[in-house]
């Protein structure tokens, strides 16, 4: 089946049946097909059954297994948030899909309706057969001058894996970095070109798994507060404990565990006028992996390590009291690597209503 590259972000494809020519748009283009509702979601590691043909044929569907190796895991959690705003987790990579066995038995049960790459779907088996099971040459979609080389039966026999490039949201325009169609690599190699994934990479993917608790702490007096008197506020030991996750991707030997270790809790009392401590905002962690001080009884008029003093009663709307846990962020990796990403934070917000003692003078 001979095919034309239109100029553009689309392909068409020249079709013979029934003895005639037409033209078709769309059997093998550049504008990616909504995945199924039923596909798994990127990085759940489910494959097979009635979710396996959705998996197989999208892009956008990592093989990377991630699992939570320590930490908490029940209540209410969240992901965290980079304090570094220009840092995000890797855009598209490439990893293994397809066994040669697999390709063919893929093409035949769809009927060849998939993706070679992220920004590229082939519909039509003939497509497929032309380019991995008959050997002729196919352009890559990243380079109009760069041809990959076609394969004679899928490489069925041989031990290895056809790769393809991978983004979790291809709208991501640097995922548009990951063009390459999808080519085969012998067992037990990574391909040696940019965006083959790394321990890292694995590290910053595994970034976005981690789900922390919420920053629930406890203040002394609850909700309402009084104009020049301090709230306490602190975390019990224990309340917050190291998360490590760990990702793997499948016949790499590739794998990476990262860990968020919560360092400190920054208040933001909601209004300028306000007095936090300490001045900065930031409560450290103590050494039993507290924060702050419990409040007790004649506490009142002490000023808490960890805390804040209104200056200015609340008229009918509360201020809102931000706490922001910061988690340090470091990992390792499979081939002895390792190190620190950016810290990230998670937020809750809490309603303070502040009131003024009225007094009467005599």
């Amino acid at each position: 089946m001979p095919r034309l590259s239109a100029s553009g972000r689309e392909k068409w494809v020249l079709v013979l049946a029934a003895g005639c020519l037409f033209w078709t748009a769309g059997t093998a283009h550049a504008d990616k097909p909504v995945p199924g509702s039923t596909a798994p979601s990127p990085g759940s590691g489910e494959q097979g059954g009635s979710q396996g043909n959705e998996l197989y044929a999208s892009a956008s569907h990592s093989q990377i297994k991630v699992r939570q190796v320590s930490g908490p895991t029940g209540g209410k959690r969240g992901g965290l948030s980079s304090v570094d705003v220009n840092w995000k987790p890797p855009a598209c990579w490439y990893e293994p899909v397809f066994t040669g066995e697999e390709l063919k038995d893929f093409v035949n049960r769809t009927d060849g309706n998939g993706d070679v790459g992220i920004h590229e779907s082939w519909f039509g088996k003939g497509l497929w057969t032309d380019h991995y099971r008959d050997g002729k040459p196919e352009k890559n979609f990243d380079d109009a001058s760069s041809t990959a080389e076609g394969y004679k039966h899928y490489n069925v026999g041989k031990d290895g894996y056809f790769w393809r490039s991978v983004a979790p949201d291809e709208s991501d325009p640097e995922s548009w970095d990951c063009g390459r169609i999808m080519f085969w690599q012998g067992a037990g190699e990574v391909p040696r070109i940019p965006h083959a994934p790394t321990p890292r990479m694995l590290a910053e993917y595994a970034y976005n798994q981690v789900k922390v608790p919420d920053t629930e702490i406890e203040l002394k007096p609850e909700t309402r507060s009084t104009v020049n008197l301090p709230t306490w506020v602190w975390l019990d030991k224990g309340t917050f404990r190291d998360i490590k996750v760990r990702a793997e991707l499948p016949h790499t030997n590739l794998w990476a565990e990262t860990t968020a270790k919560p360092v400190a809790l920054h208040l933001e009392p909601g209004t300028d006028d306000a007095t936090t401590y300490p001045a900065s905002g930031d409560c450290a962690i103590n050494r039993d992996g507290s924060i702050g001080t419990p409040y007790k009884p004649g506490d009142a008029a002490q000023t808490p390590p960890c805390g804040v003093t209104y200056l200015r009663a609340t008229n009918g709307r509360p201020y809102q009291l931000k706490a922001s846990l910061t988690w340090r962020i470091t990992w390792r990796g499979s081939d002895g690597s390792g190190g620190g990403l950016p810290d990230g934070t998670f937020e809750t917000t809490q309603d303070m209503n502040v009131q003024e003692i009225q007094s009467i003078n005599r």
